[in-house]
């Protein structure tokens, strides 16, 4: 008997209908990654930096790189850290032991998110079409991040790049965006 379960991913039923999409946005779903909620004074980020391999954003609504993911401001003492290549259960232990001295904490949120790609020159005004905050260049940068609701699901969304927009939202809530964007594209 295996000791862990294989990842599947939320989407994984609507892959051909992301991959159908054509014109001037691609839908793309991202890989599971390991994900930890870090609840911690900003006073203490600089020791968790470390743990993380890279600085944490302190501006409200950024995020940050990291080596092999992003740290994303949630609040004013609340970051996601997310690792493409860190086992779920060694991320939230390296960072819960970096933040513990300074009185903050990581949790596992691994399975709380799962991430879909808008690529192509068309992502912002696909975006738009169901989400009431602007997303213009100018207003919504590369390197900012925002809580909000996309259609009726509460989503995050963090600007890669002008034509590089991620959607970060529950599970639970996926299939309804998925088929939203999609949705959209025929519009």
């Amino acid at each position: 008997m295996a000791d862990t379960l294989p990842i599947t991913h939320p989407l994984e039923s609507r892959r051909e209908l992301l991959a159908s999409v054509t014109g001037p946005v691609r839908l793309e779903l991202d890989d599971p990654v390991a994900a930890a909620d870090l609840r911690i004074d900003p006073s203490g980020v600089d020791a968790v930096a470390d743990a993380a391999g890279g600085a944490l954003p302190m501006r409200p609504e950024s995020w940050t790189p990291l080596p092999d993911g992003l740290a994303v401001r949630l609040g004013p003492d609340e970051w996601l850290l997310a690792s493409a290549t860190a086992r779920p259960d060694e991320w939230e232990r390296r960072l819960d032991a970096a933040a513990a001295p300074a009185g903050g904490t990581a949790v596992d949120v691994s399975a709380q998110r799962t991430s879909v790609r808008l690529r192509g020159p068309g992502a912002r005004a696909l975006l738009a079409a169901g989400c009431a905050i602007d997303l213009r260049p100018a207003s919504f940068p590369r390197g900012r991040s925002a809580q909000t609701l996309l259609g009726q699901a509460p989503v995050l969304l963090v600007a890669h790049a002008d034509d590089d927009l991620q959607v970060l939202v529950r599970p639970s809530f996926a299939g309804a965006v998925v088929d939203l964007l999609v949705d959209a594209t025929q519009a």
